[in-house]
């Protein structure tokens, strides 16, 4: 076959005659041009986020540690359904093994997805209780004497309720991730004076003691400063008391704050949190919360915390203790929590 002016015809193969392809051809070349992008991006997130997503399936989604104290298998509530938390904070600097320390903080918090609503009960860490191993002693040594599946065994058992998860959070864990969020607005409703608040966390002597002040009055504070204000209990006349309630109103303020992350955040959060976090939450349950907390407002949000008679002062082996009014601390407990 040969051109208008005499000369031979060129064909290519595979190609037509117009040089342009067909319409059929043309998408189908922009579509594998597409995908290609899409593709190398699905490969660049993977490999950023394998280190962070590593991470987190190490510290989150582990298996239940304990049966409740009936020995039943309970499985997870549904989505959407009540649930309880055990929230546990620990001194976990040099004054400790790894393995087995106290946990200064333990909140039971029982959320309703349905009406969004939240309660949170503070334990107070000098309660005088029998341990699910056995014995008697602060409430605060059950998770140092078996981690997390004897403070979830000790709580179940001696307030007669389920606990659905834990998390726990270390001191350094809570003062990044509270950096992380660039610091937290909350007002110190009041003043905080401790001549003998551990130096564990500033360097030195972990045994050392510095002198600690917070006034009154609107805050807004990073990492070190927040863990002062929620941690002292020395100079206070309420002392745990004062304390608990301090605790549960960083969870406010961190709700408050964390109200803007995204999956973007996902990197910095994880790497500020890494070690010093451990939950049998798992990252889908985790994730299906974010919305739940956008939903949560100040006034949905109940505080509770253990007063006088729910419990009497006095010492036992050498140490100041609170001795439990049981009657009492289960009527407060069921007002908020379905007992098991």
């Amino acid at each position: 076959m040969s051109t208008a002016n005499g000369q031979p015809r060129r064909r290519r193969a595979g190609l037509r005659p117009n040089g342009g392809g067909s319409p059929t051809g043309r998408r189908r070349a922009r579509l594998l041009i597409v995908a290609g992008f899409v593709v190398s991006g699905l490969c660049g997130a993977f490999f950023y986020f394998l280190p962070v997503l590593t991470t987190a399936l190490h510290d989150t989604g582990q298996p239940r540690p304990a049966a409740d104290p009936g020995g039943r298998s309970v499985p997870a509530p549904a989505a959407g359904q009540p649930f309880t938390v055990l929230l546990l904070g620990s001194d976990n600097d040099r004054k400790f093994v790894a393995a087995h320390i106290l946990t200064q903080t333990m909140i039971l918090v029982r959320v309703v997805p349905a009406t969004h609503q939240v309660w949170m009960l503070s334990i107070p860490r000098d309660l005088w209780v029998p341990i699910s191993t056995g014995g008697s002693a602060k409430i605060d040594a059950a998770y140092e004497i078996g981690g997390p599946a004897s403070a979830i065994a000790t709580v179940e058992q001696d307030f007669h309720v389920h606990v659905d998860y834990y998390a726990w959070v270390g001191l350094n864990g809570l003062v990044n991730l509270i950096n992380r969020l660039g610091g937290i607005d909350l007002i110190a409703q009041m003043p905080v004076l401790d001549d003998f608040y551990p130096a564990d966390l500033a360097g030195g002597d972990p045994y050392g003691y510095r002198r600690v002040v917070v006034l009154p009055g609107p805050q807004y504070d990073q990492g070190l400063l927040t863990l002062e204000y929620v941690r002292s209990r020395h100079g206070d006349l309420l002392g745990d008391i004062a304390r608990s309630k301090r605790q549960q109103q960083l969870l406010v303020d961190l709700r408050a704050a964390a109200h803007a992350l995204s999956i973007a955040d996902l990197p910095s959060l994880v790497s500020a949190l890494n070690g010093q976090f451990h939950t049998d939450l798992g990252l889908g349950q985790l994730s299906s919360l974010l919305p739940l907390a956008r939903g949560i407002t100040s006034a949905s949000v109940h505080e509770l915390v253990m007063l006088p008679p729910d419990f009497t002062y006095g010492t036992t082996d050498g140490q100041d203790v609170l001795f439990p009014n049981w009657p009492a601390i289960q009527q407060l407990v069921a007002s908020a929590f379905p007992t098991a």
